[in-house]
């Protein structure tokens, strides 16, 4: 067998988790059009009796401005590091800039890095030549590939490249596991998901989600959980008027958690104002980031 790990890395908004849930044939990370959706570092299993490709989908890199980006950061350079392959996911559509400069100057150059040029359905061929030519420029070492990640094309030829240099290796996880994290984990991403869809710009940076309890039945899942903000006008805007925004997010989350659980889901959703907690190192802990 040959296994080895992957890390997903770039800017935030690139494509990273749509990259990684096309790589899966599922969805593992959630996906928003708001950038820093991903906020973990998040291990994805792929296996088919020949291979096992742990892929690690990272926060997207940006200037952080408060401790959490930070920690969001150093979490993606950090996945980089001690890996068989890094793919580096940009932005067709997008100029390269300092933001693209730090990410080269932070990469070793001694680790097989693919260039995956994603959203290259939204620029003309001369733009696609010359982005291409700028990273060949950049990464003289590394593999270029277009992708359309969304469009699910160029995925084939980019597994196809990662098994072809990873080494022989041992079975990391078992063969029927899918990710490295619990069934908590998934049901604060569903439910963040949904409320970065469903609410303005100004909030969902500045909130999360913390599962209090799931209670299992034989035919159904009791959950609870906890969407935390930072101030009390935000938590007017969570619960809407009339409380209709946080049901609406508790009917779009129990569609994908029912599908996941396999069972009826019953979805308590509370709000909590913690003044903040975006730079609070105890709170941030407390939630899961390191």
């Amino acid at each position: 067998m040959k296994s080895g790990f992957v890390a997903i890395i770039g800017k935030p908004n690139v494509g990273k988790s749509t990259i990684i849930n096309a790589l899966l044939e599922r969805k593992l990370s959630i996906v928003t059009e708001k950038a820093q959706t991903t906020r973990n570092a998040i291990r994805g299993i792929y296996d088919d009796g020949k291979y096992q490709i742990v892929f690690i989908d990272t926060p997207g890199i940006h200037k952080a401005h408060h401790s959490l980006g930070k920690i969001m950061n150093q979490d993606a350079l950090n996945s980089a590091k001690d890996v068989d392959a890094v793919i580096l996911v940009v932005d067709a559509s997008k100029k390269i800039n300092e933001g693209d400069a730090f990410i080269h100057d932070s990469l070793s150059k001694k680790i097989p890095t693919f260039i995956a040029i994603n959203k290259i359905d939204l620029i003309r061929l001369p733009e696609a030549e010359a982005i291409k030519k700028a990273y060949a420029n950049m990464y003289p070492n590394a593999k270029i590939l277009e992708l359309s990640a969304i469009e699910n094309f160029g995925i084939d030829s980019l597994l196809k490249e990662i098994k072809a240099i990873l080494p022989e290796g041992p079975r990391y996880y078992p063969e029927d596991q899918i990710t490295d994290k619990d069934a908590a984990f998934f049901v604060s991403e569903v439910i963040r998901e949904k409320l970065l869809k469903l609410l303005k710009e100004e909030v969902p940076h500045n909130l999360a989600v913390r599962v209090d309890e799931i209670k299992h039945k034989k035919e159904a899942a009791y959950i609870k959980a906890t969407i935390i903000v930072d101030r009390d006008s935000h938590k007017g805007i969570v619960i809407g008027k009339g409380g209709r925004r946080i049901k609406a997010v508790g009917i779009k989350a129990r569609t994908d958690l029912e599908e996941y659980f396999g069972k009826n889901i019953f979805l308590e959703l509370f709000v909590s104002v913690k003044e903040d907690w975006i730079n609070n190192n105890l709170i941030l802990k407390e939630l899961g980031y390191k």
